[in-house]
C-alpha cells in the first residue's frame, strides 16, 4: 500500500464489541495502525482531537460526533469516517473548511430492522410482552383476544430501503399494505400508494420509516394520531424526531391508540424516552434495530474499505465532501 495510516477508533470497549466487532477490527489492523479508545467514555470536541493526535483517520461511533472543535484542533486528521449511514451529528461544513474528508457507511441494517418491526407487530397484536411480564411477576395473566396480521392493514410511512423490504413481508403475511411517500412509488401493484392524510385513517398498524429532517420533524403529531382509527397500533423504528411525544402519550392515555412499539425516541443516543417506554401500552427496546452481527459488520467493513482506499491513494466510496477535502493531497490524492 502507498500509505501506512494511523486510525483512531472512537468506540469505547463495550461499543467496540457491539458496534464494530473482532473481525472488522482485525481487518482494519491489516490496513492501518489502530489506536483504540480506552477511556471508557464517549469522546467529542477538543478531547476527541487530542485523543486522536497524530492519527490520519477517525472512525466514529454514533456517540462521538464530528464537531467543529474536533476538526479545528486535529492538524494531522485527513478523514473522519462515520460508522453509520446517519451523518447528522457530523459538521460537514466545518470538516470541509479544515479540508477533512467525511465518509458514511451504507445501510446494512435493513433486514435486521424489518425483522424487529415484524416482532413488534406480532407482540402488539397478541400481547406477548404483557402476558410475559405478568408470568414473571408470579401472576397468571388473563387470556385476551388478539388481532390477526392476516387481513389487517399495514401502513408504511417512507418507502426507502427498509420500507421496500418490509412491504413484501406484509403481503406475504396476508396483509393489505399501504405506502405514503411523496418521493417514491411502489413498483408492486399490490402495494397501494396514498398521500399520508389518506393513508392514516386506513391503518390498523402504522410503521414510521420516514427520513428525519426539518420537514419531517414531529411528522406524527396530535392531528396525525387523531386521523388513525381508534384501536390502531403505532411503531417507530426510525428516529425519535419524527414523533411529537406528548401527542403520542395523549393518544395512548385516551385509548385512541391501542398500543405503540418504539426502538427510538428523544432520550440520549436516540433511545425511547422513559416517560413513553414505561407506559403499559408501550413495547420499547433500547435502539437495537440494527444490532445484529450481520448489520454491524456491514457498516464496520465499509469503514475498513474506506481506510484501505486512502492507504492505496484513492478517494473512498461514500465520501460526502471529496471536492473540499484538500488534506487528501497529503496522501497523493487529488
Amino acid at each position: 500500500m502507498r500509505n501506512r495510516l494511523k486510525v483512531y477508533l472512537t468506540h469505547p470497549p463495550e461499543a467496540l464489541a457491539n458496534y464494530y466487532g473482532d473481525r472488522a477490527l482485525a481487518a482494519l489492523r491489516e490496513v492501518a495502525e489502530v489506536r483504540l479508545n480506552e477511556t471508557g467514555r464517549h469522546l467529542a470536541g477538543r478531547e476527541l482531537a487530542e485523543a486522536a493526535a497524530g492519527c490520519h483517520c477517525i472512525i466514529s461511533y454514533r456517540q462521538s460526533p464530528g464537531e467543529a472543535t474536533t476538526f479545528e484542533n486535529a492538524p494531522d486528521l485527513i478523514a473522519f469516517h462515520r460508522c453509520a449511514i446517519d451523518i447528522r451529528n457530523v459538521d460537514v461544513a466545518a470538516a470541509s473548511r479544515a479540508g477533512v474528508l467525511v465518509t458514511q457507511a451504507t445501510a446494512g441494517f435493513v433486514p435486521a430492522v424489518a425483522e424487529l418491526v415484524l416482532g413488534m407487530m406480532v407482540d402488539l397484536c397478541r400481547g406477548i410482552t404483557a402476558a410475559t411480564v405478568e408470568y414473571h411477576a408470579g401472576q397468571v395473566p388473563t387470556a385476551k383476544m388478539g388481532r390477526q396480521l392476516a387481513g389487517s392493514t399495514l401502513g408504511i410511512i417512507g418507502y426507502g430501503a427498509i420500507g421496500r423490504y418490509l412491504a413484501p413481508l406484509g403481503l406475504t403475511l396476508g396483509m393489505r399494505v399501504l405506502v405514503a411517500d411523496p418521493h417514491a412509488t411502489p413498483e408492486d401493484a399490490r402495494i397501494e400508494h396514498l398521500p399520508l392524510e389518506e393513508m392514516l385513517p386506513e391503518c390498523d398498524i402504522l410503521v414510521c420509516l420516514a427520513v428525519a429532517n426539518e420537514q419531517t420533524e414531529n411528522l406524527m403529531d396530535a392531528a396525525a394520531f387523531a386521523c388513525m382509527p381508534r384501536g390502531a397500533f403505532f411503531i417507530n423504528p426510525s428516529r425519535g424526531n419524527l414523533v411529537e411525544e406528548v401527542a403520542l402519550l395523549a393518544a395512548l392515555e385516551s385509548g385512541h391508540l391501542a398500543g405503540a412499539a418504539l426502538d427510538v425516541g428523544r432520550a440520549p443516543d436516540q433511545m425511547p424516552s422513559l416517560a413513553l417506554a414505561r407506559h403499559p401500552k408501550v413495547i420499547a427496546t433500547p435502539h437495537i434495530g440494527g444490532l445484529t452481527p450481520e448489520a454491524i459488520e456491514h457498516q464496520a467493513f465499509d469503514t475498513v474499505a474506506q481506510v484501505r482506499a486512502l492507504a492505496e491513494g484513492r478517494v473512498p466510496e461514500h465520501a460526502v465532501n471529496a471536492a473540499e477535502a484538500f488534506r487528501l493531497k497529503r496522501l497523493g490524492i487529488g
